[in-house]
């Protein structure tokens, strides 16, 4: 958020990397200038750069004519460019207005939108572009290829190992980091530990927290990374609907804990029957095993690149379905799901693979650690599955969202 007394330094200091001026005419609610394409290809250019701020009203030779008396049509307009006109959307940005005298001394309105650096690489309506100086320049093929090796669209670099823009070591819980390192004597031993172990990254001299540090060291990953949590509905009958809701959470926090909070979701809501003729017999609609194994999975191999969903979990009288974002990763298909061991995010697994699951919950699931590593847990969930229920769990592509179905166990109680 800029101050009047800022903007105008801005203004007196001109255009360059960071800053750009821009005309603007509203005409009734209608704004006429800027185009909507240039003004998409000059947001993108600076989130596909280090960021940067766009003001409205002022000439490119500093003259402050303002945006009229109504900013409220350009401040939608510049909104629904970042939403509609990029893709993917622009996420982080801060738009907003603000009065300013003019040469004259007579009060004008600005308006400006404060752009970060994003963690994707943006096409806007004339392509893929870069700010450089005090314009922008659309990409070369070799400009293009580093900027998605560098934000990892292209897959060469993994994308939990990259720094998020606007962290620092401070976004993350000391209590929480800790545990992934020795002990360590000073503050520059560890964070040569966290830098060591891509829990933090080195940015031109700045210590940057990780997306992977984000989400296992952070109550607050969802502030960056959008959807980075599970939303778990527990619904009474076969069909999502409202009127039969049960239960509704969104787990956020690291994710080991947004495993364990949705695992007892689960127990909480999966129910027991029971007979008991020469013995006592029970059954749970679902295997905690299975369960706890999906829910590692769904947050180890989801796509966080893909900040327009989230993992959700529905349980229903019936079945319980567990979605994921991303395509399935590399060569991976459905078919090749049980026998395949291919991981999306490596760093995650690695961190997972670290932590020991409570006492009760790993004597119910049969883990002493969140992830083993030895590629078992799609088979445990088909067998385990099977073995209660009768009936095969089903994975199933939807767009570029993978699916899980786990069918409920009958009651020990029905026919009799």
């Amino acid at each position: 958020m800029f101050s009047a007394a800022q903007l105008l330094e801005k203004v007196a200091t001109g255009e360059s990397s960071a800053v750009e001026f821009k005309s603007a005419r509203i005409i009734g609610n209608k704004v006429k200038e800027p185009a909507r394409n240039d003004l998409s290809d000059e947001i993108a250019a600076f989130a596909n750069h280090r960021g940067g701020v766009i003001i409205f009203g002022v000439s490119d030779n500093r003259e402050i004519h303002g945006v009229g008396v109504d900013s409220a049509p350009l401040i939608h307009f510049i909104s629904e460019i970042c939403h509609d006109s990029i893709e993917p959307h622009i996420m982080d940005y801060f738009v907003d207005s603000v009065r300013v005298p003019d040469e004259m001394g007579q009060e004008k309105i600005l308006v400006y939108i404060d752009i970060s650096r994003s963690l994707w690489s943006h096409q806007s309506a004339g392509g893929f572009f870069l700010r450089q100086g005090d314009a922008k320049r659309k990409m070369t093929t070799e400009q293009l290829g580093r900027l998605l090796q560098a934000r990892s669209q292209a897959r060469i670099i993994s994308f939990d190992e990259q720094f998020v823009p606007d962290t620092d070591k401070s976004t993350l819980r000391k209590d929480l980091f800790v545990r992934f390192l020795r002990s360590a004597k000073t503050e520059q031993q560890e964070n040569a530990q966290l830098l060591r172990r891509r829990l933090l990254v080195n940015d031109n001299g700045n210590y940057r927290a990780s997306v992977a540090g984000l989400l296992m060291c952070s109550d607050q990953s969802h502030d960056y990374l959008y959807n980075s949590f599970i939303c778990a509905v527990c619904y009474r009958g076969p069909h999502k609907d409202a009127n039969y809701q049960l239960d509704a959470q969104d787990f956020k926090g690291p994710l080991d804990k947004q495993i364990l909070d949705s695992c007892k979701f689960v127990e909480r809501h999966n129910q027991k029957s029971a007979r008991k003729e020469v013995g006592r017999e029970e059954r749970s609609q679902y295997s905690m095993k299975a369960v706890f194994e999906a829910l590692v999975n769904a947050v180890v191999h989801r796509d966080y690149s893909k900040h327009g969903s989230k993992i959700r979990l529905f349980m229903f009288s019936d079945r319980l379905e567990l979605y994921s974002p991303g395509a399935l990763a590399n060569t991976m298909t459905l078919e090749t799901l049980e026998n395949n061991q291919i991981t999306r995010n490596e760093l995650l697994s690695r961190l997972l693979s670290e932590l020991s699951v409570e006492e009760r919950l790993g004597d119910a699931v049969g883990r002493t650690y969140f992830l083993e590593r030895r590629g078992e847990g799609v088979g445990i969930i088909l067998r385990e599955s099977e073995n209660l229920s009768g009936q095969k769990p089903v994975y199933q592509m939807y767009d570029e969202e993978l699916c899980l179905t786990i069918f409920a166990a009958q009651s020990l109680q029905e026919g009799r």
